[in-house]
């Protein structure tokens, strides 16, 4: 007896060919049998007639990483079809931890904890953090990347410099007990501190430890504004002369002198490609992105943490520096306002009670609603108020960029976001619509409404093209043996329903999800269940790398000043 049996279906099995009727059956978590099957029985029977049986969507750009230790039902994703999550993107992972640094790397990533919420750091090392993860029981699978900003923390804290000959070595050592713990590449954000501060050289060094392990390496790059294309040169000069295959993060052309310059993005893409360079991307469907509302300000005022950052806001010189950055630039920096304008920078959460009635409002507005003279001193007295811990979705992007980056085949889908809900703690602000719509709009949209692509490539895009950029040989695809993560949905109904005006609703047409053969979305609903599992690119027993030197990684970390 088979423990699930989905009938009367159409199968997208993931590798973009046509879709056929065939039935499903699931046995102890994997796919057991495809084909028509009359007379079997099982313990729970989907009638998918009418609807699309596929692989679960794989999110190859997620920071669910932040949310999961307060909610591991992941609604926001798994309401869309998300069965795996690929978390620790941006250079933002939640470990290693160096304990006498720990208070500067929480500080960084409270803006993306819920409602200002701590996080109890119960491990210094990947390993360790790998483990309490195991604990928690997620809804989805996770795989983990280990992040470069996180591990320059670790060792250099927020210094705007390069490390030294012996910093290099203890962050090869820190990368390698990452990956050897089961991370399965390395992420970069050029664009945040401390990413921002490192050199060419220095990622190209870690990345040869990742490559050595036969990770990837994953950029939100160095810039995707006025330097877009120096930023994609210098991520495939990382691939190219370290080995490791490269991930471009949410690719997009960001700030109007810029729309069009897809066309010259996905052609050095291409060309890499054809010398032997394996770079792919990914990408959100919507013409605004979302970050830090701490990102506006200029590199300089990032060094040394939120603290330093809050301090420097205080003082009315520093504040007059700040302006001339703004209004004159700085070479390499990514000027957002510049690049959009104030009137296209909307507020999405505020952690106080006082400011709450700003959410949802630009800074244009919002300097009017404060009585400010004008939207810097908006700008830096919210930053203050609000300890840092503030976000904002900003409009950038234009829709010939967005379907030309879509319909390349070298494109795969990731959300950008965090798992989040409707109701209880991870109800908060208003988020990019992209956290609980970006899949189903996809499907809705893109696919069924203007034809930018077929059912099957776009189903190839968020399934079979991720897995095998990560390195999941048996996920992603509708095969006997295959582990039994599943979407049935109705391509005629299924839309995304999030607004940047009203974001906390779940999408329209995911009918079941299963996760390692377990039915967590039923006819729309969430059971409860947390089937997923914390995937490794190796077991914990692997041969240690060269760099390993210390066979205590924690120890390491607790003992480095």
């Amino acid at each position: 007896m088979f423990d699930i049996l989905i009938k009367n279906g159409k199968i997208v099995d993931g590798t973009g060919n046509p879709w056929f009727k065939a039935d499903v059956a699931i046995k102890n978590g994997r796919i057991s049998k495809v084909g028509r099957l009359n007379g079997v029985k099982s313990k729970d029977l989907i009638d998918a007639k009418g609807l699309i049986i596929s692989p679960g969507f794989i999110d190859m750009h997620s920071h669910s990483d932040f949310t999961i230790p307060f909610d591991p039902k992941v609604e926001s994703s798994i309401h869309q079809g998300v069965t795996t999550l690929v978390v620790g993107n941006c250079g933002l992972s939640l470990a290693p931890v160096n304990r006498k640094k720990e208070d500067l790397l929480m500080e960084y990533l409270s803006p993306f904890l819920p409602g200002g919420k701590k996080l109890k750091v119960e491990w210094s090392s990947f390993s360790d953090y790998l483990r309490y993860e195991e604990k928690i029981k997620c809804s989805s699978n996770i795989v983990n990347l280990v992040g470069h900003g996180t591990v320059r923390i670790a060792v250099m804290g927020f210094e705007e410099r390069a490390p030294s000959k012996k910093e290099i070595e203890d962050m090869k050592i820190l990368v390698a007990e990452a990956m050897d713990a089961g991370a399965f590449g390395m992420s970069s954000g050029l664009i945040y501190s401390p990413g921002i501060y490192s050199k060419t050289e220095e990622l190209i060094e870690l990345s040869k430890v990742v490559s050595k392990y036969g990770g990837i390496y994953t950029s939100h790059i160095r810039g995707e504004g006025i330097t877009l294309i120096e930023s994609i040169k210098e991520a495939i000069e990382i691939g190219e002369k370290s080995g490791v295959p490269v991930e471009i993060s949410h690719h997009k052309a960001a700030g109007r002198p810029q729309w069009g310059k897809s066309k010259e993005t996905l052609k050095l893409i291409e060309d890499a490609r054809k010398r032997g360079i394996d770079v792919t991307c990914d990408q959100y469907p919507y013409e605004a992105g979302m970050t830090s509302l701490v990102m506006l300000l200029p590199p300089w005022v990032h060094e040394g943490g939120m603290n330093k950052i809050l301090q420097r806001l205080g003082k009315s010189e520093e504040r007059e520096k700040i302006r001339k950055n703004v209004q004159e630039g700085i070479p390499g920096w990514e000027n957002l306002i510049a690049g959009c304008g104030w009137e296209n920078i909307y507020l999405s959460y505020l952690k106080t009670e006082k400011n709450k009635f700003l959410e949802g409002k630009n800074l244009v507005q919002i300097t009017k609603l404060m009585g400010k003279l004008d939207e810097l001193t908006a700008l830096c007295d919210l930053i203050l108020e609000e300890e840092g811990r503030a976000s904002m979705v900003v409009f950038l992007m234009e829709k010939d960029d967005i379907k030309r980056i879509m319909q390349s085949s070298l494109t795969m889908i990731g959300s950008d976001s965090w798992a989040m809900a409707p109701h209880g703690i991870l109800h908060v602000g208003k988020p990019h619509p992209r956290f609980y719509g970006t899949y189903p709009k996809v499907l809705g949209e893109y696919v069924r409404e203007k034809s930018i692509l077929r059912l099957e490539e776009a189903i190839s895009k968020m399934t079979s093209l991720p897995a095998q950029k990560i390195g999941l040989l048996d996920r992603g695809l509708i095969r006997e043996g295959m582990w039994a993560d599943i979407v049935v949905f109705d391509a005629d109904r299924v839309k995304d329903k999030a607004t940047y005006e009203d974001p906390h609703q779940y999408p329209e047409g995911i009918e079941y999800v299963i996760v390692n053969g377990k039915m967590v979305i039923i006819k729309g609903k969430h059971s409860g269940i947390t089937s997923g599992k914390v995937l490794r690119s190796k077991p914990l027993t692997s041969q240690s790398s060269s760099f390993l030197s210390y066979k205590n990684p924690a120890s390491f970390l607790l003992g480095y000043k």
